[in-house]
Formats: C-alpha cells, structure tokens, sequence
C-alpha cells in the first residue's frame, strides 16, 4: 500500500510560522507511525517551493524550527523524498483527466489525490495523507478519470485521506504487510499474480543484491498490471476493451513502464532473453518485453522480463 502526501492540502490557509509549526508536526507524527510499520509517505518534488502563508515561504517556516535535528530531517524528506512524482515512481501523464468531484470539485491531474486514484485504478492500494487544519479534511476523496472521449473511464474511484496518526496506524494495523526479503517476494507474486507463470529460477538474482522494500514494491506493481492484463482476454485469445485500455496505458504510454527490446538487443542478446518455459522444461520462450526498475541509486537496473 502506498502513501502520498496530499499537496493540495497546504494552500496558503496558515496565518503564521506557529500555526502552520503545529500542523507539520501531525503530519511528521504520521510520517513516524508509518515508518514503525516499514512504509514511508512520498511527498511531491515541488512541496519544498510551497506557500503555507501569505508571507512566508515552506524553507522559511521549517528552518525556524528551534530543534535544529528536525529541521535537518524535515528538509531532507522535503528534498530527498521519496517522491511520488519522479519518472519511476509517476504512473498518471499530465494528459490524463482526473477530476476530484468532492466539495473540492477541481481537476485532480498532477497532484497526489490524481496519482492515488489513477494507482487506485491499476488496482495499486494508495492512500492519501492530508495536513490539517485545510480544505481537504473530507474522506473519502471522489475521483474520476476521463478518457480521451469525455468519457468515464471507469466509476469513481473512493481514496481514503488520513488526517491523524491514531486513524493512520488504524489503517496500517489492517493492510498486508510489505514485502521483506527475496523469498518473501518469490512468495508474495506467487501466490497473489496467479494468471503469471514463473521461471524457477527467476527471483534468483535478487539474492545477489542488497534487499530494499522500495524495490520489491516496484517489482510487484509491475506483476500487478501483467496480472491484470493476462486476465483481460475473451475465449478468442483477444485482449478486451478493458486490456487494450491497460496495454496502451502501460506499454504506449508517456513513460510507460513496459517496453519491447530494440532490434539490436535481440539480435545481440538473444540468448539472454530466451529462458526455460515453467512447465516444459524441453521448450524456450523469447521474451524481450521487459519492465525496469531502478536500485541501489540507479546504480544498478533490474530488468523484469516476460513474453
């Protein structure tokens, strides 16, 4: 399950540095309930240039912290994240349509309260996390996503907004665990992504690594929407309308997640991307689609190949 910080919930509403000092503090006591629980919230890029006043900037307010060690630790989640919005972690385009249609009735693209519902969408369990006092203190938060047609994509999508840590930890008390080792994984995919076949050997080369959840929860978003597609084909053999939908979303898409290998890697690399099929060992599969994720500071590149 992820966890965003909704940036829509800091819009100027703070009179001054005290008042918008107790708020951030909930919302850091959230942080801390979530970390007990091995996840983090992922904030926006952009929080750190925010206003949480009409005169007063968010580096003003957070470097009059008198604790000079929480400042320090705001400013690098403020500056480090993790964030939602980064090439690998972003799954909604700026073209894509997502209306919010609470008392907050607005577009909804380019924020967290999109990010969630289209994560939502991709069956990816997301909440959002508002600051408080703020316009956004309603839940569960109404999105729509509407295709290029004018059309509703799907029906609304409800997103849970936590605004306290006693209401968060509730919440987390009730969600699966995260993922915490290789074989945990090999298990986790095994038994949730039941449409996938796997190779025997597949989650071997992530023993060789150093094990890090953010990975792990990539690497099962990634089976996720192969699951979802392997199930959204008719007695024909023929994707539905619904998996045309995910295929284009995914595989054609602006930074779509899934790409096919360039002629030259197959043509170069073609044992590489030819393994055993799981129940024929006496037969070979090509499989040069693959999805990526980065490690390890992009040091290091995980490929995840399928047919």
């Amino acid at each position: 399950m992820d966890l965003l910080f909704n940036d829509l919930s800091i819009h100027g509403q703070f009179h001054d540095v005290g008042s918008f000092h107790q708020a951030f503090e909930r919302l850091m006591v959230m942080r801390d309930v979530a970390k007990r629980f091995g996840r983090d919230v992922y904030c926006n890029s952009n929080l750190v240039s925010t206003s949480p006043g009409q005169r007063f900037s968010m580096q003003q307010a957070i470097n009059q912290l008198r604790d000079r060690n929480k400042c320090r630790a705001v400013m690098c989640w403020l500056t480090k994240g993790p964030f939602w919005d980064t090439s690998e972690q972003r799954k909604h385009g700026e073209n894509d349509l997502l209306e919010c249609v609470n008392e907050n009735h607005r577009v909804v693209t380019d924020t967290a309260v999109g990010e969630a519902a289209f994560r939502m969408l991709g069956d990816f369990p997301c909440k959002i996390v508002s600051i408080t006092p703020s316009d956004w203190q309603l839940t569960p938060l109404d999105v729509i996503y509407w295709n290029d047609d004018g059309e509703s994509e799907s029906q609304c999508v409800k997103i849970k907004n936590v605004i306290d840590s006693n209401a968060l930890e509730r919440e987390l008390q009730n969600a699966e665990s995260p993922v915490s080792s290789s074989n945990t994984l090999r298990k986790t995919s095994s038994a949730r992504f039941t449409r996938l076949m796997f190779a025997e050997n597949c989650f071997e080369p992530l023993t060789s690594i150093p094990f890090k959840g953010s990975v792990a929860e990539s690497l099962l978003k990634l089976l996720n929407i192969l699951n979802q597609l392997a199930l959204e084909v008719d007695l024909n053999g023929k994707r539905t309308a619904k998996g045309e939908r995910i295929h284009d979303q995914y595989f054609k898409h602006k930074n779509a997640l899934f790409s096919d290998s360039s002629d030259s890697e197959k043509n170069d690399f073609k044992s590489n991307l030819t393994f055993h099929h799981p129940d024929n060992p006496h037969e070979q599969l090509f499989c040069p689609y693959h999805g990526k994720v980065s490690a390890l500071k992009k040091e290091l590149t995980i490929r995840l190949h399928f047919s």
